[in-house]
């Protein structure tokens, strides 16, 4: 796989020639965890750099199609799993762990479940999985709870017209923002513009998906897998989390008082969670039942 390094940027080249730019994070020890960002197709600023976590394993951050950085337009979430591929050859990746955030998610399995061999371990963060399970979105009892409001404006833009210009598209993201946190304090209104997308962008990320998509993806011998959720996450609900991370067989761990994005509300819970699973030891995590569920834990070590 042709690649080149600009600074701290990887450029992968696609199988149909797109160039995927893939950004290097951190300097941790060990090989880069590879980071999917959400939005659709949001450039990954908004991800910061996980609560510290560069620090602890360094990340490589996907710019999917649509960002500024990679260019062009989503193929869909199904055919972009060709991009996770050329990302970790340029990477030098046999296989990856995988952190997928929100829509992220979709490509995460995808990936895995067309290029099997090529994931480690799958950590799934306040996924959209509702066309998973076909589990009734929850967000609106979520938002019940909620008494701001910016929180009321909110609800009613999300739940109005489709947009169909980007000029709506845009003027409409400001008002819908405070629906992806539990609180709207000065961090996370400073957090919020992050991380840019657009309605070409997010409308092209579900197009041409096959019908039978997500039955390959619960067929599919998933690698260990956590999913985290937010009590208080509004964007993706909690029963279809809940309900997805059963259907993938997956442990599944929710934060309290959290929305959508838990290293900016919840960092030391986040951490806690998300350390164990970059510090598993080679030659890879895997599930043991334990009370009925799975759990993730450490390979054994092999001396030389």
């Amino acid at each position: 796989m042709e690649s080149a390094q600009i600074g701290s940027l990887i450029s992968a080249v696609a199988d149909d020639g797109t160039r995927i730019a893939v950004q290097l994070l951190g300097a941790g020890s060990g090989p880069p965890v590879l980071v999917l960002p959400g939005g659709p197709c949001r450039s990954p600023e908004y991800l910061e750099d996980l609560a510290g976590l560069a620090g602890a394993r360094p990340l490589a951050v996907l710019h999917p199609r649509g960002t500024p950085a990679t260019g062009s337009l989503s193929r869909g979430w199904w055919a972009d799993a060709g991009d996770v591929v050329a990302a970790l050859d340029a990477l030098g990746l046999d296989r990856a762990d995988v952190l997928a955030h929100s829509a992220g998610a979709q490509l995460a399995l995808a990936t895995v479940a067309q290029h099997p061999d090529r994931v480690r371990s799958l950590l799934l963060l306040t996924p959209s999985l509702t066309w998973l399970t076909d589990t009734a979105h929850d967000g609106a009892a979520i938002a019940g709870r909620r008494t701001e409001p910016v929180i009321s404006r909110a609800m009613a833009s999300l739940a109005g017209p489709t947009p169909e210009d980007e000029a709506r598209f845009q003027a409409d993201s400001p008002v819908q923002r405070p629906a992806g946190y539990a609180r709207w304090t000065r961090r996370e209104q400073e957090h919020s513009p992050l991380g840019s997308t657009s309605l070409a962008a997010s409308g092209a990320w579900s197009r041409d998906i096959p019908d039978d998509a997500a039955h390959r993806i619960r067929q599919a011998a998933l690698p260990p897998t956590l999913v985290i959720g937010g009590t208080e996450d509004i964007l993706v609900g909690d029963a279809p989390v809940r309900a997805g991370a059963r259907v993938l067989g997956a442990r599944l761990e929710m934060i309290e008082d959290c929305g959508h994005y838990p290293w900016v509300e919840q960092p030391e819970a986040f951490r806690g969670l998300v350390d164990p699973w970059v510090a598993l030891d080679a030659p890879g995590p895997r599930v043991e039942q334990q009370s009925g569920r799975p759990r993730l834990t450490r390979a054994p070590r092999h001396h030389s």
